[in-house]
């Protein structure tokens, strides 16, 4: 019932994204919008094109006068530098600009250039680009401004980047996210931000990239999201794959999820009890959901992202005309970013959460959806 689809190339003209499904009422503010573009910006080891490619965005449709009128939802995010690429990616006239040949391991590059019949990587690495995740913020911006009016909050940090690694136990709230945003790496303990940071000015000095790991929490999620009647309504199953749909994310999990396999079920689960009129849990190893369904509370969901493709000391490849030995083009790169997934990370779990939402409280109208939440609640408080 929410749906978005994204369009656009990396230097084309605009990037755009649609959204379909936001309720009517829902209060609508480009500002925050153009704020959480912002926060994709962020992070050391981000290169100087964070500095040139500044989100011009523009609200088409689905919304009058700050509200939400039910109907899609329009955000197009100009290209600041379009005038400089025109001739390279112009959608009518002749070809123009450097054949890419030399496909960059990591990329979509060669299976691209092989599935679609392409002799140019340029048709392959536009749109493959992370530069899309552009659009995807947009959408989940509009997401989160809905999960907002039904009490759920959505935020992220990093915890690893190369070997530095944070406590495993930081659970920041959405009271921190100021802080966290104000880290050059988006990392809520101060002594692993020093650690990271050096990890990351080690491999700049070296030519190389690294990955990390970040972590969504959304607080406020109510019990019941998801079914565990079939594989595809599975709460954590749609989380996993629209995480691991992020550029460069290489493995998810929910919880604990990878901890727990080597440990024993007595160590693995939550155990329940009854406390003043509630069923409680004392540790949070499932990550917020059981058999596909959401417990109630927090959700946390962990990606691993893997250090970035494209090399200021590129890696050997094959010229695909020639069939000779080179070494891969370059594009303009950066070192790490981790932080920035991380903010994406948060569009992604926010577009699935206000799905959920919409799947099982109606989508017609705000109001109609927050007074559907109370009564469930009601119910569920009653039991």
């Amino acid at each position: 019932m929410f749906r978005y689809l994204t369009a656009g190339e990396s230097h084309g003209p605009a990037l755009s994204v649609i959204v379909d499904g936001m309720p009517a009422g829902v209060p609508i503010h480009t500002k925050f919008i153009a704020d959480e573009l912002a926060r994709r910006r962020l992070g050391f080891g981000r290169g100087p094109r964070m500095k040139i490619e500044q989100d011009q965005l523009e609200l088409l449709s689905g919304v009058r006068f700050g509200l939400s009128l039910a109907s899609p939802i329009a955000l197009v995010i100009r290209n600041s530098e379009w005038s400089k690429w025109e001739r390279v990616m112009s959608p009518e006239g002749s070809p123009a600009g450097n054949v890419l040949t030399e496909p960059r391991p990591g990329h979509a590059d060669l299976v691209g250039m092989q599935k679609y019949g392409f002799e140019d990587a340029r048709n392959v690495l536009e749109r493959s680009s992370a530069r899309e995740t552009a659009a995807r913020v947009g959408g989940g911006a509009l997401a989160k401004l809905f999960l907002s009016q039904v009490g759920i909050q959505v935020i992220s940090h990093v915890v690893s980047i190369g070997s530095a690694e944070a406590p495993s136990d930081l659970r920041p709230t959405p009271d921190d996210l100021e802080a966290i945003d104000a880290s050059q790496v988006r990392c809520f303990d101060t002594e692993a931000e020093a650690r990271m940071i050096a990890e990351i000015e080690a491999a700049t000095e070296a030519k190389d990239s690294l990955g990390g790991i970040f972590e969504v929490l959304a607080y406020g999620v109510p019990v019941g999201l998801g079914s565990y009647v079939q594989w595809d309504r599975k709460l954590d199953a749609r989380l996993a794959q629209a995480v691991m749909s992020i550029h460069a994310i290489k493995g998810v999990e929910i919880g604990d999820g990878f901890r727990n396999a080597a440990l024993r079920g007595s160590q693995a689960h939550d155990e329940i009890f009854y406390t003043d009129g509630q069923f409680t849990r004392t540790t949070d190893r499932a990550g917020g959901t059981e058999g596909g369904v959401s417990m109630g509370g927090t959700l946390r969901v962990r990606a691993a992202m893997k250090p970035l493709s494209t090399l200021k000391k590129p890696l050997r490849t094959v010229d695909v005309k020639t069939k000779e030995q080179v070494t891969a083009f370059k594009e303009r790169t950066d070192t790490c970013a981790v932080p920035a997934a991380g903010v994406v990370g948060e569009s992604m779990v926010s577009l699935v959460l206000a799905g959920e939402i919409l799947e099982k409280f109606g989508s017609d109208h705000l109001g109609d959806i927050q007074a559907a939440m109370a009564a469930y609640q009601q119910r569920i408080d009653g039991r």
